[in-house]
């Protein structure tokens, strides 16, 4: 079911009365959000994200209903590691379920939660996110009211010096308390820092590291690790999810082996049929029918 939009975020203070709504990227907050402690959310907003004043009030011209296909409102990554990381974890976990047509991953999607839009800045969504249970279809944006009132089950957040504390403060208070999302985990590419929550009675638990120091998630039945300074995909018996390319390069690596060895073969038949030759000859020389020994 839909998350109804009189929501408290847990561990701000900050509840709704039934007022009107603003937007703060991809997040849609009740109005009277913004009378509560501004002072906690300066606190929790990253750099870049304008905490609420208390002059934004917002008008009933202002507020516009928008179409259920709603464009996504991502700006771009903060360096090239992140767009790198993120197509890596889509890539690997598409190829992983190929097969599958019962579940929807992206990166850098909006997702609209209320069916109110306002014309103001939005909360960053999730940079990548999983959501099971449903159509493997392209999708402009995650808009929650026509997906049958769907979350995602998974969020990584790729941490970035603009956006670390939000994704460690903010975001994960909405994705606690809001979203819903039994598993979240956050990854910087650049320092390698690497933590995940798994949501259990409505509160997030850090996710213990096996001696590998990677972590389980529960919703996709596979681990997340470190390997090679990358967040990979990892499958419970411990092996490597490949990429579409690393599997084609194995592919190519056994061809090639296959091929060396078929020719090595073929060289050794060779030298075995010379040394035969040769040897019918010298007996032959000496008188000696090679057909009769």
């Amino acid at each position: 079911m839909l998350q109804s939009p009189l929501t408290r975020l847990g561990g701000t203070g900050l509840a709704d009365s039934g007022g009107g709504y603003v937007r703060l990227k991809s997040v849609y907050f009740p109005l009277t959000v913004m009378s509560a402690s501004l002072s906690d959310l300066s606190q929790t907003a990253g750099e870049g994200e304008q905490p609420f004043a208390p002059t934004d009030r917002v008008s009933a011209d202002e507020i516009v209903f928008p179409p259920s296909d709603l464009p996504s409102d991502e700006p771009p990554f903060d360096s090239s590691l992140h767009l790198h990381q993120l197509r890596l974890l889509m890539s690997c976990l598409n190829w992983l379920w190929r097969d599958r047509q019962d579940y929807f991953c992206t990166g850098n999607l909006t997702i609209h939660y209320s069916p109110r839009q306002l014309k103001s800045e939005l909360f960053r969504g999730p940079d990548f996110f999983v959501v099971r249970d449903t159509s493997n279809q392209p999708r402009r944006s995650w808009v929650v009211w026509e997906e049958n009132g769907k979350y995602p089950n998974l969020i990584i957040e790729l941490l970035s010096d603009s956006t670390a504390k939000g994704d460690r403060g903010l975001k994960k208070q909405i994705y606690q308390d809001i979203f819903r999302t039994p598993d979240y985990f956050w990854f910087d590419p650049q320092s390698l820092e690497f933590q995940g929550f798994h949501l259990l009675d409505g509160l997030y638990h850090p996710l213990e590291a096996n001696e590998s120091g990677w972590r389980w998630s529960q919703q996709l039945g596979l681990y997340l690790g470190v390997y090679e300074e990358r967040l990979r995909f990892f499958t419970p018996e411990g092996l490597l999810v490949p990429t579409p390319e690393e599997v084609a390069d194995r592919e190519q690596q056994r061809a090639d082996r296959e091929q060396q060895r078929a020719e090595s073969e073929r060289q050794r038949a060779e030298t075995e049929r010379q040394a035969n030759a040769k040897l019918r000859a010298k007996l032959q020389e000496l008188g000696i029918d090679p057909e009769h020994l």
